[in-house]
């Protein structure tokens, strides 16, 4: 019985770890992605040779197996806790809000505004570049103002210059300088 348990806890280790590791990988983060990648396969090959040592149970494999799927939800919970990289989200609402836009701008947001033609009317849309971490609390403003919103978001691959990245710049020679 405690090589089941063992078993199921290997793996709720080590898939969450794979996640993560998979992740950082396409956040470009390959010295940490590597160093889960070791953790992650020595948590493998000795969880796989539980499974497999001595009689090899069918429970042993299920619990294996179990464990995988279970670990996947960890591991899912666990990335959108940390909420690793950048998020591009685009606003397109009926009217310029100035209201939600100086709100935006009060909390921290990066806010863009163009206006354009609509089928039917003219159109405003807000570019707004910020941390994953922070999407929650941008929708909820969002929300608040303009609940008829269309609202796309997305992640960039990379970037370069622009309001967020001078602020990144200037409060690392802040706290660099403690």
């Amino acid at each position: 019985m405690k090589e089941i348990l063992l078993i199921l806890l290997l793996q709720l280790v080590y898939v969450p770890l794979f996640t993560l590791r998979t992740i950082f990988l396409v956040k470009n983060i390959t010295a940490l992605a590597a160093i889960l990648g070791i953790v992650e396969m020595l948590i493998y090959v000795f969880g796989l040779s539980l499974v497999f040592s001595g009689d090899q149970s069918f429970a042993a494999m299920v619990v294996y197996a179990l464990g995988f799927g279970i670990g996947i939800i960890f591991g899912t919970k666990i990335e959108k806790k940390l909420a690793i990289g950048y998020i591009i989200v685009t606003v397109n609402t009926q009217t310029k809000n100035s209201e939600l836009v100086d709100t935006l701008r009060g909390s921290g947001f990066g806010v863009t505004l163009y206006t354009g033609e609509g089928r039917d009317s003219s159109r405003h849309r807000m570019e707004i570049l910020t941390k994953r971490n922070r999407e929650e609390e941008l929708l909820a403003i969002i929300e608040k103002f303009e609940p008829k919103a269309f609202i796309i978001s997305y992640e960039p691959r990379q970037f370069k210059g622009g309001f967020l990245l001078e602020r990144m710049k200037k409060n690392a020679r802040k706290n660099s300088s403690f």
